[in-house]
């Protein structure tokens, strides 16, 4: 059988905590890996733009075979104000319509788009099971992420457009940093009754995830995250089990609505969310449950 030929990937985003692992992961394999960057480039694999100009070079997006799209704000700054909210939004929508336009203008446009969404698409969900079928929740996050998903749409009709829905990393950076940070300080706490779910997935997963989409057939929603899911309380106290340290406190409902919109949203919103797409395609996980992931993360192990 003759070896398959490696496929060139512009990522916008590369630089940050997913961004960073998808990279390694694709270089591991083999594959070509270019980076979009905001400053003057300074290696052979970056190319400048600027998406808020709609400024770039559009011909490398015909001499690519796929673009991955890992570009926005953190939503772990809290508190959302009202100009961190337009951040938040253009800083996802703006990148998108660029690349999906840039795409436009080729003759031979990339055949997958894999662009960033969010589980936040869905909202408060408690007690309820969540797929790709789910609809949308309402309120700023989840209206933010449709209006992601939409840009990403505006691509050519001969690319195939994946819209990774992506639950919070398990990684020594990224969403669930301040709870590694508190726990290792000794404040290990449970959030209002601990009960409502978090969505989440090992940095390693969501990589590996993305490298399956490129080769995958599927398109449009696809949720990223682990297959079985932890309730708040399970993941606030394997930080404290597997760093040795004690889990002595509850932050009551009241307290967490202190920090805002943001506590409310990341803290005690529940979304029991299931990869059943991701499943159904033969995508195998690394870290299966979320005390496997943060195993890895305390093992100072990004995989």
């Amino acid at each position: 059988m003759a070896p398959r030929r490696p496929l060139r990937v512009l990522i916008a985003g590369a630089s940050g905590l997913i961004g960073t692992e998808v990279t390694r992961q694709l270089r591991e394999d083999g594959h070509i890996v270019l980076k979009l960057v905001r400053r003057q480039p300074t290696a052979e694999d970056e190319i400048n733009w600027a998406p808020s100009a709609r400024t770039m070079d559009f011909r490398v997006l015909g001499e690519v075979d796929a673009v991955v799209n890992l570009s926005g704000a953190s939503v772990g700054r809290i508190p959302w104000t009202s100009s961190y909210k337009t951040t938040l939004r253009e800083s996802r929508v703006q990148p998108t319509q660029a690349l999906a336009e840039a795409m436009n203008q080729v003759k031979t446009p990339p055949k997958v788009f894999i662009s960033g969404s969010a589980v936040g698409i869905y909202g408060d969900r408690p007690g309820q099971k969540i797929t790709e079928d789910s609809a949308p929740g309402e309120g700023f996050f989840p209206e933010l992420v449709t209006a992601w998903e939409a840009a990403a749409a505006l691509a050519p009709k001969k690319t195939r457009v994946v819209n990774i829905r992506s639950a919070v990393v398990v990684a020594r950076g990224g969403g669930l940093a301040p709870v590694r940070l508190l726990t290792n300080m000794g404040l290990g706490s449970r959030f209002a009754t601990g009960g409502q779910y978090w969505p989440w997935i090992s940095l390693y997963d969501e990589a590996a995830a993305i490298r399956h989409l490129l080769t995958s057939k599927l398109s449009g929603a696809v949720n990223l995250a682990g297959p079985i899911p932890a309730t708040s309380d399970r993941i606030t106290r394997a930080y404290a089990e597997r760093m040795h340290r004690p889990y002595l406190f509850r932050i009551p409902e009241p307290i967490v609505k202190l920090l805002g919109e943001a506590g409310e949203r990341l803290l005690l919103d529940s979304a029991r969310v299931e990869p059943t797409r991701l499943e159904a395609d033969g995508f195998r996980w690394k870290h299966r449950r979320v005390e496997d992931a943060i195993d890895a993360v305390v093992a100072g192990d990004a995989g």
